[in-house]
């Protein structure tokens, strides 16, 4: 009994259920007090802030079981626009007169245990209104937990799903539920924002863990009592504050501050009465977008009738904006924006009836549709396009701009797919190319916010791409592969990778740049699912048998993805045996690049790649530019959260002068945000093939030959043919927008169009026009920059942080022509260069440009907000006129005077707070962040009686709410206003500029970024006329012929005592000069003994020892290395340096110039280092400065031109200079005089040059007062040193400006250190006044470089040239003498030549690596060919049987074979003997040419591929044309850098042997027969020994050829050669068949070295 009576209590207590849910009794009407405040602004006080408040009774009523009625009563709304806390709120009366009806209107809400379910309203209740009833809801959501006091969770509200803290305490005595919770507003599961223009945009996560740009938090306090259902809510508060900045929160932000107050009053007994409408579902707690989308948060526009306003703002737009653009045209553009996006299609359309005939107007409306940025702008260019409204150009300018600017939704999207298909757009390439790409930027678009993103949207993109596959149409898959990189979707990546070489059957045949773009599609997939793309991307660098092209690409792919650190350090692994060196280089730079890089997005990455850089060798730096680069630069500011990058990536294969691939790219971070934005990519494979190659003439006979010869080798294999062409493509926000192939078809077809005659006919009636008076205004609009985001408040109203930027350009030209005497009707070209031509322009280009920043509440009801504003205007007029008589030799331009407004350029920016209501425009209010004046801080006085007294003023039913507010600002510390007005004022001409800088901010606050941009900045640019020195015109004046004499200004006369100098002499001035400056003209005894002298110089004594030179004097800290360097440098010159000129014929006159050398050890040291001059310097040395101009050319013969630089002012004094040129060819001189024009000014530049000998030039330049100031001196010389050519540049002088030494100092300062650490530098006392710079050339790539400055001596021995010099075409009589352009090209293919030579039983390869040759006898060997399919050329070797080398080149229709014969050379060609005597010879083609070049002959054919094939008894060259390399093969290589990839078989393996790749390239002979004396083969070998393989016992055969004789002949000479071997147990190899073939494509199970054979004595049963 006892137990039952236990369980009975219990059961009685458990009944006992409290709820803590928040109840309101049925037919009952709780009445509350409601406000709710909204201030955006700074929060310091003093300073103006922007707001609104509502006021207003809530009425809460259950009518049905969880149903409910809220209706707001006697509201009252408020704006503000002040300074707190002396300004007040005013009533917004109008508006709500205007929302009485909606306010007044109960809504209908689910509410269950404290959440808010379900909202109903009536259909005339606007979603604006409706968002206000949602933040009355918003306090009402309240989810208590019985059994918890604290705990989290995520709650739905009206700014979305985000984490709640709840802490609830219970005061027992006062019977009250006291309840607080917190929402933190940055963590969210579900976060209703709403992003407009940030799609192309990257959210810096690494950047915003420590600092957010943009952070929120609401608290929220309750006041509960308990009641028999539940709890009633006494007094509910919320306190909001979200924070922004576009710097570091550190430094400061701006706020918005959102309070509200709900206070119970009482309980009233009859319920609210429902409106009779039905009440419809219009969603839940949360916020709802609505019409604050389309509406500008910088401007309100009460919009009555559309299509008239539209009609006036396009007046206004196009009157105001004629010859010159309004400065408030950007606000004008803007508001035009905004009515039209408020207008529908049926307006547009008839707009743009009324104004389609009009071009200025018609224009106007193109350049604003896209800026609507909604679908209505889609649907009216393709309603205009299809009907051929519009043109072709003006609909794709349309499209390319909407594609950006239109908000993709479901019906864009559907709109641009309806597109793709149109027979109109199918039929033109261009507007093809915009629709493709821009269907991809819009799927992009679309699916950015999106976690999850339909992939029906790309399915027929898919579809597209799988028939251009199948029916391999290449250039459908290129533009299908850019349209799902600009799409970005990640079901892409399975149609992509079908593409790829690793994944893809198919894509074996495509070509390389499918692949290309295949990789770079990738990439903006890569920016969503990082994890998928690198482990495809990896895949593809690892495969070595890809082209290193796609491996980089790859690798660029990869590090965009933001690899871990533990897949760089494996990438850095595989790189250390990475064999590829254009691999290793790119990839190495890209990891060094990256280890520099500053911004927070890059941290991770920055950190991996230093950790891969170290585990690398250093000598990855040490490759030449030759190779593959990238190359990253960023700056990064933390603080401003504010920096850029620059990118940029060259991908070589060392086969071109161009690079094959080359992209650059910028790269912007700010508020957080990156976004890649400018990208420009080029590909040029085979663009230089096509522009330096012999046209194809495609010869059977001469293919077919190749063919024969190369049929032999084993499993030939020819490179891939690289079509001519070059693509370009560029990107802009990470979306290619265009892309274009060039060829050498399109290049010819372009050609053949402008020598079209209508095409010369169009151009003769823009002349014409030109000639009658042409006058055009042309103006662009732009809107630069629309990037808003916009959340919702607590209180439900939206707010918004954005930024706008619109821009509007203009050019007024006006162009007047005239010829004389006019030009006929049916004129020819011809004739203008006999005419008198005048031309005047006139044009006045002008640009507005206006930005905003705002952060506030924005409604298409209510705008309160702070805004930043920054105002450009610019006006740069210009007045031309030009003169230009051809047949008189007279050009003249001339710049006029035009009406200059006084500031030719305005920079305003100003910061306000605004308050606006549509029922008022009128009444809108603008304030000044900082007010005029800044209110005295109250030093321990609180604000709230003051405020109280404001607010009460105002309005009666106030709270404590705006009281709180000013109580919680922060008081200014100081009260004075950091002002600066500074003006910087110059003067030039008769011009004086000023410019002007006004700022006043709020700095004195904080001295951050953000406060010093709060304020008012202005810079202004004024221009104004001195008075009474107006200047009439600027002018440029050239004169040409003898008339240019008459003309001269300023006549330069000698001065009496250097002409009576001269008469007394009696010779004429120019020979006085020549002997001044060539010395060696009065000592032409020395000239005869050339020949004695000359076999002194490098036959010193042999008692002189060079080991016994002593080094010269170096600084105290001068290393061991230093002294070394010093020693080879003597022994380099041995003890002489000589210059001479280049000459074939030592005894020819004033060809070459003896020089005695010093006898002894020390003289020689002297000669390079002593303070005296040596006597072989003083022979070369012009004379010094002291040397005079004797007579001016102009006394005997008129100036061949002069130009005038002049200002010609209203007072007629002149001002500018004068430049008269003589030249007397007779003795190869010309002379130079700059003159002032300005009265009274002496100062002139006197130059005089002259050519001394072809090798050697000398001038005299002076300048100052009279040319009597300060001179120097210059000479250039070219010369030998021993054998090597060498040049000399002196400079000397008597006095020179003290800024020269200042510029000098500054400039060595900025030299780098690593430049300077290099350098070997001695103190010498040198010639006083005197530089001279000798660089002698000892290799085509190595220069001794020694400079001679009066107190020192500086050299640097052996600096390595990244590229060669054409030493042989300077020193030597190069080829094609009658031919220039081929003799040019010859040149300059010397400078990346690629040479294979042979000499001394050693080859040295096209890569520069050298090995010994071990050849067959009697058999043709391949040294070099062109591996393409096109064959252009080939060269053979082969040694006979007294071991002499043959060449035989195959070119054209040609065979050219070069051997020796007894003493001689023979020349065959075609099997026909040419006498050596013949030569040269030239190809009728005039592209090939046989010469004698010293003991052997050479064959030049760089237009077919070969710079030049050098052949004599026992060596040769090969020098191929840059544009083959990489194009190669044979045993020379292939001429692209890889040195460790240089042993490629025919078949493409790489050989491990030097001997064995060698052999792999014999041409085996097929028998006996063989009419090329050849009797050996290649073939599998067996290897003689069996040994042990995995346990069994095993047979193995080489998986590469070895050469070996015929059947029947034995050999008699043979070398060891290393190979790879497969071995196969015995009993398996019992099973095989006899055929071994297959063995060759078999693994390498190990290597042994066996015989090869070089010679083969055959008998007569030689098969």
């Amino acid at each position: 009994m006892q137990v039952f009576v236990f369980a009975l209590a219990l059961a009685v207590v458990a009944g006992q259920y409290v709820n803590f849910a928040p109840d309101f009794a049925s037919s009952k009407t709780y009445v509350y007090k409601y406000e709710a405040v909204l201030m955006a602004g700074l929060p310091e006080e003093g300073l103006a802030s922007a707001g609104l408040k509502v006021l207003s009774k809530v009425l809460i009523s259950n009518i049905a079981e969880n149903t409910y009625l809220l209706k707001l009563a006697d509201p009252e709304l408020f704006e503000y626009s002040g300074v707190l806390p002396k300004d007040q709120f005013i009533p917004a009366n109008k508006l709500k007169e205007a929302l009485a009806s909606q306010l007044a209107t109960p809504i209908k809400f689910e509410y269950a245990n404290g959440v808010v379910g379900k909202v109903y309203s009536p259909e005339g209740i606007s979603t604006t209104v409706l968002n206000i009833f949602r933040g009355v809801l918003n306090i009402l959501q309240l989810n208590i937990k019985k059994t918890q006091n604290v705990y989290e969770l995520q709650e739905a509200g009206a700014q979305g799903v985000c984490n709640t803290l709840y802490a609830i305490t219970e005061d027992e005595k006062a019977d009250r539920i006291l309840l607080t919770k917190t929402r933190d507003l940055n963590n969210c599961q579900e976060k209703i924002v709403k992003d407009l223009g940030l799609a192309y945009t990257e959210k810096c996560i690494e950047c915003q863990k420590n600092a957010k740009n943009l952070r929120g938090a609401a608290a929220y306090n309750y006041v509960l009592k308990p009641v028999p259902t539940g709890v009633l809510i006494l007094q509910a508060s919320v306190n909001e504050l979200i924070q922004f900045s576009p710097f570091n929160e550190l430094n400061g932000a701006a706020q918005m501050n959102t309070k509200q107050s709900l206070v119970f009053l009482e309980i009233q007994k009859t319920p609210i009465a429902p409106v009779n409408a039905q009440y419809l579902h219009r969603g839940s707690i949360k916020y709802e977008f609505a019409s604050e989308l389309l509406q500008s948060p910088i401007m309100l526009i009460k919009i009555t009738n559309p299509q008239a306003q539209v009609v006036e703002l396009l007046n206004h737009l196009v009157v105001n904006n004629m010859q010159t653009v309004h400065e408030e045209a950007p606000m004008k553009f803007l508001e035009l924006i905004q009515v039209l996006r408020k207008s529908n299609i049926v307006d547009i359309d008839q707009i743009w009836s009324q104004f389609k005939s009009k071009p200025v107007y018609r224009q106007w409306i193109l350049d604003t549709l896209p800026a609507i940025g909604t679908s209505t702008t889609l649907r009216f260019i393709k309603e205009k396009l299809l009907a051929r409204d519009i043109s072709i150009l003006e609909a794709a300018q349309a499209l390319v701009a909407s594609m950006h600017m239109v908000t993709a939704d479901q019906e864009a999207i559907t709109i641009v797919e309806s597109l793709i298909d149109n027979h109109l757009i199918v039929e033109n390439p261009a507007l093809r190319q915009i629709v493709m790409l821009g269907y991809g930027t819009m799927v992009a678009k679309f699916c950015s916010d999106k976690i999850a993103c339909p992939s029906e949207l790309i399915k027929p993109i898919h579809e597209k791409i799988a028939r251009a596959v199948a029916e391999e149409n290449i250039e459908d898959i290129i533009l299908l592969l850019k349209v799902l990189g600009n799409a970005g979707h990640p079901h892409s990546l399975k149609t992509i990778t079908k593409i790829l070489p690793l994944f893809g059957s198919a894509a074996a045949n495509l070509p390389t740049r499918v692949h290309v773009d295949a990789i770079l599609a990738m990439r903006n997939i890569a920016k969503k699912e990082p994890r998928l793309i690198q482990d495809m991307v990896v895949q593809l660098f690892m495969d070595k048998a890809l082209q290193p092209e796609l491996r980089m690409l790859a690798c660029i792919v990869l590090f965009e993805t933001k690899p871990r650190i533990g897949l760089v350090t494996a990438l850095a692994n595989v790189l250390k045996t990475e064999e590829n060196l254009q691999v290793a280089s790119f990839t190495y730079s890209h990891m060094k690049s990256l280890t520099r890089s500053t911004a927070s997005h890059q941290a991770s990455v920055a950190a991996a790649c230093n950790v891969a850089v170290r585990i690398l060798s250093p000598k990855f730096d040490r490759l030449s530019y030759r190779f593959s680069k990238a190359i990253q630069m960023d700056a990064y500011s933390e603080p401003m959260m504010l920096g850029a990058a620059a990118s940029a990536f060259y991908i070589n294969d060392a086969a071109s002068i161009l690079p094959r691939a080359f992209v650059a790219k910028t790269r912007g971070y700010l508020a957080g945000a990156a976004a890649d934005v400018l990208e420009i990519g080029l590909r040029t494979e085979g663009l230089q093939e096509a522009l330096l190659k012999n046209p194809d003439s495609e010869n059977a006979d001469r293919i077919t030959k190749m063919r024969r010869v190369i049929k032999a080798l084993s499993q030939w294999r020819s490179l891939p043919t690289s079509k001519p062409l070059a693509n370009v493509y560029i990107k802009f926000l990470g979306q290619e927008i265009a892309f274009a192939n060039l060829d050498k078809v399109l290049i010819d077809q372009a050609i053949a169009l402008a020598s079209r005659p209508i095409v010369q006919e169009m151009g003769k009636d823009a002349l014409r026009s030109v000639l009658s008076g042409f006058t055009a205004h042309f103006t662009k609009p732009m809107l630069a920059a629309e990037v808003r985001r916009i959340l919702p408040t607590a209180a439900g109203f939206p707010m918004e942080l954005s930024m706008y930027t619109a821009a509007v350009a203009n050019a007024a030209v006006q162009i007047k022509a005239s010829t004389t005497p006019a030009l006929p009707q049916n004129f020819l070209w011809a004739h203008l260069l006999k005419a008198n031509i005048n031309l005047e322009t006139e044009i006045r280009p002008s640009i507005a440009v206006q930005s905003f920043a705002v952060m506030g509440v924005n409604t298409d009801l209510i705008q309160s907000s702070v805004l930043v504003r920054a105002k450009v205007n610019s006006v740069l007029p210009s007045k031309i006129a030009a003169n230009l008589d051809i047949t008189g030799g007279n050009f003249r331009i001339q710049a006029l005077p035009v009406a200059v407004p006084e500031q030719l350029a305005t920079v305003r920016y100003e910061s306000f707070a605004v308050a606006r209501n549509i029922e008022d425009l009128l009444a809108e209010k603008i304030v000044p962040i900082i007010p005029a004046e800044i209110l005295e801080p109250l030093i321990g006085r609180r604000f709230v009686s003051n405020a109280n007294s404001i607010v009460s003023g105002s309005s009666s039913k106030s709270s404590e709410i705006f009281s709180d507010m000013v109580s919680g600002m922060k008081p200014i510390i100081k009260s004075k206003l950091a002002r600066f007005e500074k003006k910087y004022c110059a003067k030039l001409a008769a011009m004086k500029s000023c410019i002007k800088l006004e700022s006043e901010d709020a700095s004195f606050i904080r001295n951050t970024p953000l406060y010093q941009l709060i304020g008012k900045h202005v810079v202004s640019v004024v221009i104004k006329h001195v008075a009474g020195k107006e200047i009439e015109s600027i002018e440029i004046e050239v004169q040409v012929g003898a008339t240019a004499a008459a003309k001269l200004i300023k006549q330069i006369n000698l001065s009496q005592e250097e002409v009576e100098e001269e008469n007394a002499q009696g010779t004429p001035a120019l020979l006085k000069l020549k002997k001044i400056l060539n010395p060696s003209v009065k000592r032409s005894s020395s000239s005869s003994s050339s020949s004695s002298s000359s076999s002194k110089l490098f036959s010193p004594p042999p008692s002189q020892p060079y080991n016994n030179i002593p080094p010269p004097p170096t600084k105290a800290s001068s290393s061991r290395k230093q002294q070394t360097e010093l020693q080879i440098l003597l022994l380099l010159v041995k003890l002489v340096l000589q210059l001479f000129p280049l000459c074939k014929k030592p005894s020819v006159q004033h060809c070459c110039v003896p020089v005695e050398v010093p006898e002894g050890p020390q003289e020689a040291v002297s000669h390079l280092f002593s303070k005296n001059l040596p006597q072989a310097e003083a022979v070369l040395q012009a004379s010094g400065p002291s040397t005079t101009i004797t007579n001016t050319l102009g006394a005997a013969a008129p100036p061949a031109f002069a130009i005038w630089v002049r200002v010609v002012r209203a007072d007629n004094q002149m001002m500018g200079y004068e430049l008269s040129t003589y030249l007397d060819k007779p003795n190869k001189r010309v002379q130079l005089i700059i003159a002032a024009l300005a009265k009274g000014d002496t100062w002139k530049l006197c130059a005089d040059g002259i050519l001394l000998s072809k090798h050697k030039v000398s001038a005299k330049v002076a300048w100052g007062a009279e040319c009597k100031e300060y001179s120097a001196m210059v000479t250039a010389e070219t010369g030998l040193v021993v054998k090597s050519p060498a040049a000399r540049l002196t400079v000397s002088w008597e006095a020179l400006p003290i800024s020269f030494k200042t510029y000098a100092k500054l400039v060595y300062k900025y030299i780098p250190a690593s430049i300077l650490a290099g350098l070997v530098e001695g103190k010498e006392i040198n010639i006083e006044k005197q530089v001279s710079l000798i660089v002698v050339a000892t290799t085509n790539k190595d220069l001794d470089v020694i400079l001679k400055t009066p107190k020192h001596t500086i050299y640097k021995l052996a600096l390595h040239l990244p590229i060669a010099l054409p030493l042989d075409g300077l020193t030597s009589l190069t080829p094609f003498e009658n031919n220039i352009m081929e003799k040019v090209q010859y040149v300059l293919a010397q400078v990346y030549e690629a040479q294979c030579s042979y000499a001394k039983n050693t080859l040295t390869t096209f890569n520069n690596r050298r090995y010994k040759n071990e050849m067959p006898l009697s058999c043709n060997q391949v040294l070099a060919q062109d591996c393409s399919k096109e064959l252009k050329f080939m060269v053979l070797l082969k040694k006979d049987n007294i071991e002499q080398n043959w060449i035989n080149v195959k070119l054209a229709d040609i065979d050219i074979d070069l051997y020796p014969e007894n003493d001689n050379m023979i020349v065959k060609v075609n099997g026909m003997q040419i006498p050596i005597s013949n030569l040269p010879y030239q190809h009728p083609t005039g592209t090939i040419q046989i010469k004698s070049n010293g003991e052997g002959i050479s064959v030049y054919a760089a237009s077919h591929g070969l710079h030049e094939v050098y052949f004599d008894r026992s060596s040769w060259k090969v020098k191929l044309a840059d544009w083959m390399k990489g194009q190669t093969c044979g045993i020379c290589g292939k001429a692209d850098g890889e040195v460790r990839q240089e042993f490629r078989t025919p078949n493409g393996q790489l050989a491990k042997d030097a001997v064995s790749y060698a052999h792999s390239w014999v041409i085996p002979a097929e028998n006996c027969q063989d009419a090329s004396e050849c009797r050996m083969r290649q073939e599998s070998v067996k290897l003689e020994k069996q040994i042990m393989v995995h346990g069994q016992e095993s047979n193995c055969h080489s998986v590469e050829t070895v050469l070996r004789c015929l059947p029947g002949c034995i050999p008699v000479k043979t070398t060891p050669v290393t190979v790879g071997f497969h071995c196969l147990p015995i009993s398996a190899e019992q099973q095989r068949s006899g055929d071994l073939s297959s063995v060759l494509e078999q693994s390498v199970d190990l290597r042994e070295s066996v015989m090869a054979h070089l010679a083969c004595n055959c008998a007569n049963l030689c098969a």
